[in-house]
């Protein structure tokens, strides 16, 4: 099935990811021995950049990374991963960001973000075009947000997370936001959103136009090994899926797919398939279902 992809650029975090292995989360004082460290490429923008192009879009990321081993380490994987990384600034000084994660055994996951260069750098020299899909996250400072969103005449995508209160010029200006279920009820602002994507884990994902419910999809049942690239993974096939030109439900349900695989592998920037095939699975499930 050949579908045609849009161009997407990402204005958003790069990050190293540090993460510790465990048979639990520790409680608040508590010590638990026995984790497995590992360090990998991560920070949502950077993940939802390498989901894109790994799906078959031609990505660009806009970000920053610290003039250390860590930020050569992440512009290396971004190219390899097909990722345009000219507009990556590499901040003299700088720190690259940076994620300490820890994962139990049933890969629920617990974060602290160090941001690093990703709270220092600037859209000053960034050049956009009317046909490019632009999406953020918050993980970077809120004012480079807000240029992204003025910059661009194009389809403007916001995945609110972390949690925040919205400015109302923000708001106006998604043509989509994506968001989690705890991240929805978290930002009341959301219900009067044009178009806003909620995901619910093992439950799915729905789409809801101004607070009304309009489209949803069942999530695909999978054998989770890590959740955290999960979500920008289901951020970037989505965005892929709509702009494609797929109805909502059907979107939806390319994204869960594309989520259920991000799942089942344990890396932040899991190996995917391109897009087309996600998008002839779930037809291929339709029809079954019938």
């Amino acid at each position: 099935m050949s579908i045609r992809l849009p161009a997407v650029t990402v204005v958003g975090s790069i990050n190293l990811d540090i993460i510790a292995t465990t048979d639990r989360i520790p409680s608040p004082g508590e010590t638990v021995g026995g984790g497995v460290l590992q360090q990998q490429p991560g920070g949502k923008g950077a993940n939802q950049a390498v989901a894109a192009a790994r799906l078959g879009a031609k990505s660009r990321m806009i970000g920053a990374v610290g003039d250390d081993a860590s930020g050569r380490l992440m512009l290396e994987s971004l190219s390899g991963a097909g990722v345009d990384t000219t507009d990556v600034a590499v901040l003299d000084g700088g720190a690259t960001g940076t994620a300490l994660i820890v994962v139990d055994r049933d890969g629920e996951n617990q974060i602290v973000v160090c941001p690093g260069a990703n709270a220092a750098f600037s859209l000053e020299s960034v050049v956009f075009s009317d046909e490019e899909t632009v999406l953020c996250q918050l993980e970077v400072g809120l004012p480079v947000v807000l240029e992204a969103a003025r910059r661009p005449a194009g389809f403007f995508v916001l995945n609110a997370a972390p949690a925040m209160d919205l400015p109302a010029e923000l708001l106006e200006r998604c043509d989509l936001v994506i968001v989690n279920e705890t991240e929805y009820e978290l930002i009341p602002a959301l219900a009067e959103a044009k178009l806003v994507a909620v995901t619910y884990g093992k439950d799915g994902s729905a789409m809801f136009e101004h607070g009304r419910r309009v489209a949803e999809a069942p999530a695909s049942s999978v054998t989770v090994a890590n959740t955290i690239g999960a979500g920008d993974a289901f951020c970037g096939a989505l965005v892929l899926a709509l702009r494609a030109g797929l109805d909502y439900s059907a979107a939806l349900a390319v994204a869960n797919a594309v989520g259920a695989d991000a799942v089942g592998d344990p890396s932040s920037q899991p190996a995917l398939a391109p897009l087309a095939e996600y998008v002839a699975r779930v037809a291929g499930a339709e029809v079954a279902a019938r």
